[in-house]
């Protein structure tokens, strides 16, 4: 390899993460540093209390495999625990909605932690780096706190409340610690250019530094983080730590105009992805005009029968029967294919009542090691111990409350994830290594970005900026740069169009393009990160 490569959503995470190339460390090295970088300084996005899952491709040394930290209901946990407050859902269907908003802000909104134990395993099977080194970088950003930047604020200050959701507002001012770290005297958020500095959460990293990963799950922080849960009622307790482990799975394989796609495997959205894929491999997207009508309608009818698919069969294979083999099988994307030719419009069914907080880093070293991390809190449940100083995910909201079903609650189940960490090859080397934080966004998007480089011959940084269209539901949702006269003559034809606001929306992606030995990297415009070569 003639250079090594770091993109993140965060400047600071993208400069630890390159610093940890250039002095010898591994992909792997630098993607953990950067994720407990991305903790501090996007702690919204990813904590210690989040959750996630990495591909790892190391040729030298024979390995490619996907490491999964996935949260987990709590063992106590029984299907119907919510059925009588089911009232609706979140119209991308990302969320179930409950009367009291208990699944989406507070104690009972968390599965069990895994990010610690997930960035351990990681180190200790793939990396150079020893435990302390790799936190080494984000306590000292700690102790001096961050910036905030425009994204950071931009979703501090989100209204969800017309979709029934919890504003983050709200959940940051949740707990005394978030009340006082992220908020002014005046009871005003941090506005862009301030420095957020969180002393507990320094503590915690020099406590997990100087006790190992062990002190989260069966040592004095899992103590504590159990006695808060028990107080406020949380359902997470000691055997949901201490029997807490990661999962080592093969990828998940697919293919696009002769390129093979390796991608993590169900509870995950890769299969969404890879269907997607499939499917729009039967139409000539090189030679349609990008963002132009065709174009946008084609893509939005395949999104939407990805998504039925995703909504009936997504779940954690070890409850469920997920049929991947079916899902992913060229003679059924191509079924699917002939009922777009036809005209046939696919139909999203959600319940009555109808942008999310996942991170990325994508890293490729000199050694040609390549690693595509996502991980998240999915969504931030407001909840911090007190003295801990990180929030907890708020994954119990993606649970279907109705028992039966393949997104059901269950003791122990893995909550499913729209993440998709990609690896696109071309023959047997890596070609582009993807990923992006945006919930129910993600497999569109990510699958329009490696179109875009394949299909329309984008660079990398082309790729993740051009605009994006997203369909799961039955709008079409799309960015502001999509033209006018096109999204008019979609509504003459019948359809529901929604335009948003933002120049770059429609999750985030995050990507290294590798050509001959030299790799270029992109990063979203939609949020504050930067690619670094090395």
């Amino acid at each position: 390899m003639k250079n090594g490569m770091v993109v993140t959503a965060q400047p600071e995470a993208a400069e630890a993460g390159a610093d940890v190339l250039a002095r010898g460390g591994n992909a792997v090295d630098a993607a953990i540093v950067c994720a407990l970088v991305q903790g501090v300084v996007d702690p919204q996005m990813s904590s210690l209390g989040g959750f996630g899952h990495m591909q790892v491709f190391m040729p030298k040394r024979g390995i490619h495999e996907v490491l999964e930290f996935y949260g987990r209901a709590s063992l106590s946990l029984t299907p119907d625990v919510w059925t009588h407050l089911l009232d609706g859902q979140s119209r991308d269907g990302f969320a179930f909605l409950l009367s009291d908003g208990r699944n989406e802000i507070g104690y009972q909104a968390v599965c069990t932690p895994a990010a610690v134990r997930g960035y351990a395993d990681a180190l200790a099977r793939y990396g150079s780096l020893t435990w302390e080194d790799a936190l080494a970088p984000a306590i000292e950003q700690s102790r001096a706190g961050f910036m905030v930047r425009p994204h950071v604020h931009w979703y501090w200050s989100l209204d969800q409340s017309a979709s029934g959701q919890v504003n983050v507002a709200d959940r940051l001012r949740f707990s005394e610690t978030g009340r006082r770290v992220y908020f002014n005297p005046d009871g005003s958020l941090k506005r862009p250019g301030q420095i957020v500095v969180n002393p507990d959460l320094t503590r915690t990293l020099e406590r997990l530094a100087a006790g190992g990963p062990e002190l989260f799950y069966t040592g004095e922080i899992a103590e504590e983080i159990v006695a808060d849960m028990a107080a406020a009622g949380g359902f997470i307790g000691r055997d949901d730590l201490a029997r807490y482990e990661t999962q080592v799975t093969e990828p998940l394989w697919g293919s696009y105009r002769g390129h093979r796609i390796a991608t993590s495997q169900p509870p995950s959205s890769g299969i969404a992805m890879l269907e997607l894929l499939h499917i729009l491999e039967n139409f000539p997207i090189g030679a349609m005009t990008h963002g132009g009508a065709e174009h946008v309608r084609v893509l939005a009818e395949a999104m939407k029968r990805m998504t039925v698919d995703k909504d009936t069969f997504m779940g954690d294979p070890a409850y469920v029967d997920v049929p991947v083999e079916r899902l992913l099988s060229k003679d059924y994307a191509a079924s699917l294919a002939a009922e777009i030719r036809a005209g046939r419009r696919a139909e999203v069914k959600r319940l009555d009542k109808s942008s999310r907080d996942t991170t990325h880093v994508s890293v490729v070293d000199r050694d040609g090691n390549a690693v595509a991390l996502t991980h998240s809190l999915g969504s931030p449940s407001g909840a911090i111990t007190d003295g801990l100083g990180f929030m907890y995910n708020g994954l119990m909201s993606r649970f279907d409350p109705r028992p039966g079903r393949a997104a059901s609650i269950a003791p122990g189940k893995r909550r499913a994830s729209s993440a998709a960490p990609t690896i696109v090859f071309r023959g047997d080397d890596p070609f582009v290594v993807m990923g992006a934080p945006g919930g129910s966004y993600i497999a569109p998007a990510m699958a329009q970005g490696i179109m875009n480089v394949i299909d329309h011959g984008m660079s990398m940084l082309e790729a993740v900026s051009a605009p994006r269209i997203v369909a799961v539901s039955d709008a079409i949702d799309v960015s502001n740069r999509i033209r006018r006269s096109v999204t008019a003559e979609l509504e003459r034809d019948g359809y529901d169009v929604k335009r948003a606001w933002q120049s770059y929306a429609f999750a985030a992606l995050h990507g290294i393009q590798v050509d001959d030995g030299l790799c270029r990297g992109g990063a979203d415009p939609q949020r504050d990160g930067m690619a670094l070569a090395v």
